[in-house]
């Protein structure tokens, strides 16, 4: 600025810039509306109900899609959608005259744990019957009936005698030509209370220890027709010495606790269900071991 000159007031200071008014500089970006740009929503309580049936829907399809697989495994291994055959059961329709008798029949069957309680008995063959057709003689009347449906093949029998000769057993093998799925229909174990009464002819031997045995004797009996063999099983137990039994009875009911009468104290019902159960147990064996041998031939 000039000098002031003597005497004059000095002049007030001139700007020479103008002044800007302070300018407030934006952060780094775009600026943020202070208004939502989205419309706010309503809260929503959890479903979980929802959730649950959802889980519970994948588990079961899961399941289904498991469980056709594994049908289709089934199906495809039986062939024709029919259900498995068991394992020597083709083989065991044609034992009634391939097997030797003294497989089928053995000439002395044990079983351990027979009864009553864990008491063995064993058995002692007395008399073997030739094959025979299926008939009254050889059949009891509402078995016969039960199995001619299913194409009754041949009917096996004998005799047997306990460890004492106190007591005589006639067994049967009611051989069918029946598919797997009509034998499963004749009960299994079952088998005895859809026949009733229909207790199985006695086979007597003369000369031997059954010489006497015959339908007054009879004192209990059981049938039972295995699910994995073509055959049913019979029993029929009694005295030896020839009495009279009365009333023959089902193997269960002659073995149930409380009942004190001949039969029952004697053990004839645990009699015939074990030498049932031992020859059931028997053929099954012949019948696997026939089929392996066929399969390695």
């Amino acid at each position: 600025m000039p000098a002031a000159r003597s005497g004059e007031p000095a002049a007030a200071p001139v700007e020479t810039t103008t002044r800007l008014r302070p300018v407030r500089v934006p952060a780094y970006g775009p600026v943020e509306t202070p208004v939502e740009t989205t419309t706010r929503l309503r809260p929503i309580r959890e479903r979980r109900r929802g959730r649950g049936l959802a889980a519970g829907a994948c588990v079961v399809l899961g399941l289904g899609l498991i469980g056709g697989a594994l049908a289709g495994v089934w199906l495809a291994a039986s062939g024709a959608g029919s259900p498995a055959e068991p394992a020597g059961y083709a083989v065991a329709k044609e034992l009634w005259h391939n097997a030797p008798v003294d497989t089928l029949f053995p000439r002395t069957l044990t079983a351990p744990q027979a009864g009553p309680g864990p008491s063995a008995r064993t058995w002692t063959r007395v008399v073997v019957a030739p094959d025979a057709p299926c008939g009254p003689s050889s059949v009891a009347p509402r078995l016969l009936a039960a199995v001619h449906p299913l194409g009754c093949e041949r009917v096996l029998r004998a005799t047997y005698t306990d460890a004492t000769a106190s007591s005589v057993l006639t067994v049967g093998l009611v051989f069918t030509r029946a598919e797997a799925t009509a034998q499963r229909a004749l009960g299994g174990r079952g088998l005895a209370a859809r026949l009733g009464q229909d207790v199985p002819p006695a086979l007597s031997g003369a000369g031997t220890v059954a010489a006497g045995f015959g339908p007054a004797q009879r004192a209990a009996w059981w049938a039972t027709a295995p699910t994995d063999l073509p055959v049913v099983v019979t029993a029929v137990s009694g005295f030896a010495d020839g009495r009279a039994a009365g009333r023959a009875v089902p193997a269960d009911q002659a073995m149930k606790k409380g009942r004190t009468d001949a039969v029952a104290q004697s053990g004839l019902g645990h009699e015939a269900l074990g030498i049932a159960e031992r020859l059931e147990k028997q053929l099954r064996t012949t019948a696997l071991a026939a089929a392996k041998e066929e399969e390695e031939r």
